[in-house]
């Protein structure tokens, strides 16, 4: 079945091009960046089962966003590999014509599940990984876990054809910026797709400084003083991250300058949280709650009228008013657990 398009402009004149789906706000490790122990330990609160999306209404919503011009989905967390049944989800998703599937993982899990989730048409995906070093990664996500094992993650999807393999690491200048060569030169030549992206302040607990950005630039200068780099051009409008590839073709890299170089002109990014609130920026406070419509039996078209309102009504910019002034409190925004990365 073809589902009938009808595209969407916001304020700003972006289409509506990418979902992002956090089927949890649970995870197995506890990134610095992302969620501190300190806030996200025992006494914190996640949400109830209940409260979460089934997968019946991820699958009416995906449908829903494909016709007002979705054509990818990647789904994230949270861990999405900890939401029991993934595969059975991926497989629901995979049958909405025209829907290109990817996820972001940590990757613990993937030698378990990645050729399921291959089978079921999940096309790619993005594992996350700060560091080679067991001492610094350990440090960074707060885990026993070694490295060794989100490689063992990373070989898995290859194995499945979950590629290219996406490798990210988020950069913190006096943690892990020691770390970016040796990351460079260990997926140098393997057929994965290395992105350094700059540390950001999203969420109101990682206690974000301005002077802890290794900026783009310096990511960029770093590795092509070593290994000779030169530019590559976007594979499409809206594309976050600036690519570079090795001169002597040992494949690219990816660098994502949220901070320093903002995107948010092209940004065609909605996200859908775990309990089913539509938000428009990874910076955002509030979301409009789908869940609501969806419990109180709103038809396809109404919950269409209801998305396409919101997309209207999107002018979001957070990232290019950083440092000119303040859009809210950091208190206010949410965290990326939440609503993905």
């Amino acid at each position: 079945m073809t589902i009938p398009v009808q595209p969407v402009l916001d304020r700003r004149h972006r289409p509506l091009r990418d979902l992002r789906i956090s089927v949890t706000d649970r995870c197995n490790l506890r990134c610095r960046y992302c969620m501190p122990r300190e806030h996200f330990g025992p006494g914190h609160r996640y949400l109830d089962a209940a409260d979460l999306l089934t997968f019946d209404d991820i699958t009416r919503l995906a449908r829903v966003f494909a016709s007002l011009g979705v054509r990818k989905i990647r789904l994230t967390g949270g861990e999405p590999l900890l939401r029991r049944g993934i595969a059975d989800l991926v497989a629901r998703l995979a049958a909405t014509p025209g829907l290109d599937l990817a996820m972001t993982t940590n990757g613990l899990l993937l030698p378990t599940l990645a050729e399921r989730l291959a089978e079921a048409g999940l096309r790619r995906v993005t594992v996350s990984l700060d560091s080679l070093d067991d001492t610094v990664f350990r440090a960074v996500a707060d885990t026993p876990v070694p490295v060794r094992r989100v490689l063992e993650g990373v070989d898995a999807a290859a194995r499945a054809g979950l590629t290219p393999v996406k490798v990210n690491m988020v950069v913190k200048r006096g943690v892990n910026d020691g770390c970016v060569l040796p990351m460079a030169e260990r997926f140098r030549g393997s057929g994965h797709i290395l992105r350094f992206i700059e540390y950001m302040d999203v969420g109101a607990t990682n206690e974000w400084q301005l002077g802890e950005v290794l900026t783009a630039a310096e990511i960029v200068r770093m590795i092509d003083d070593r290994h000779p780099l030169e530019p590559v051009s976007a594979s499409h409008s809206g594309e976050v991250a600036t690519r570079y590839r090795y001169r002597d073709g040992a494949g690219e890299i990816g660098v994502i300058g949220s901070v320093t170089r903002p995107f948010c002109g092209d940004c065609t990014r909605a996200r859908l949280s775990a309990d089913g609130k539509v938000h428009t920026c990874l910076f955002s406070s509030g979301g409009t709650d789908l869940r609501a419509l969806l419990r109180a039996g709103a038809s396809d078209e109404e919950l269409g009228t209801a998305v396409r309102a919101i997309w209207d009504a999107r002018e979001d910019g957070y990232s290019e008013l950083r440092g000119r002034r303040r859009t809210r409190s950091r208190e206010d925004r949410v965290e990326m657990s939440y609503i993905g990365g």
